[in-house]
This record gives C-alpha cells, structure tokens and sequence, in this order.
C-alpha cells in the first residue's frame, strides 16, 4: 500500500518550519551535470516563501546557478524528527540596496568588507515545491504508533501533519 501524503498549496506551512533551520544544504548541477551540495546561511525567508542567501559574485555557485537554476535546499532539525526539502529556481540579485536591507554584522565573518563588498551578491530562491517529515518528538507518540503498526500488521503511516507536499502557487 502506497503512503498517503497530504497536499497543501500553502507555502507558510514549509516556512513556519524552516525558519528557525538557519543551515540548509544547498545543491546545484555542476557544468558537468555531477550535483554539488553546500551548506549555505539562511536569512529570514519573506512572507511570500521567498529565501535569501548570501554569497560571493566570484563563487562556482553563481556560475552553476547561471546554467541551471534549478536548487534543492535540505534542511533538518534532528532532535526535532523535522526534515524540509526544497525545490525551487534561484537567481543571482546585486542590488546594493537589497543587500543592506538583509545584511547583519554576524556576516563579516564571511564578508569582512562589509555591506559594501563589491563581490557580495545574493542568491533568491523562489520555492516551486517542497516536502516535509515532521514526526512527533514525543518518544511515547511515535512508539505507540510503531507498536499499532507491528500489532495490526500493516505499515506506519505518518499523519498529514508529520508528512505533508506544499505546491506554492
């Protein structure tokens, strides 16, 4: 039997659960078609489920994305059960401005000239899908729900909450 999985259009359900997951695994295709996996910075993701990540002008990445701008983004908080993948389209923005307004001082450690660096661009990312597990950390609840399975002999199912696919549209 297959696993049923809940659908929502509703983007905040993924950005309700990643905001707080500053580190994702960024992943883009090489030139050469191999994936190459980063793990990148998130900044506070807009109310639309728009994400923003900082980078240099001068990096592979910029060059990956100009080729293909498909990405996956992972993010996971394991002692929370809580895994997030997203897939969307990303593009390279240098708007100055832009880049003040989501800059914070904690960021000079990769960019020690500051807001004003001139290799310091920013990478939007536009979610076009996205997936997450969000099991029960309550030891209790998920075994209940591992021994129900193993007793009545058919296989887990998580919930539409602990599962769910976002189709933003």
């Amino acid at each position: 039997m297959a696993e049923q999985v809940a659908v929502s259009n509703d983007v905040s359900k993924l950005i309700e659960r990643i905001k707080d997951i500053r580190i994702a695994m960024m992943t883009t295709a090489e030139t050469n078609g191999m994936l190459h996996s980063r793990p990148m910075y998130t900044q506070q993701p807009d109310e639309d489920g728009t994400l923003w990540f900082f980078t240099e002008r001068d990096s592979a990445k910029i060059d990956e994305v100009q080729q293909d701008r498909h990405i996956n983004l992972g993010y996971s908080q394991p002692d929370d059960n809580l895994y997030v993948s997203v897939s969307g389209t990303a593009s390279v923005v240098n708007d100055r401005q832009k880049i003040k307004d989501l800059w914070s001082e904690g960021l000079r450690a990769w960019f020690p000239k500051g807001s004003d660096d001139p290799n310091i661009s920013l990478l939007k990312v536009d979610i076009e899908r996205g997936e997450y597990w969000d099991q029960p950390s309550n030891v209790l609840v998920r075994a209940f729900g591992y021994v129900k399975a193993v007793t009545t002999g058919e296989r887990y199912q998580p919930t539409g909450d602990e599962h769910t696919k976002v189709n933003p549209q």
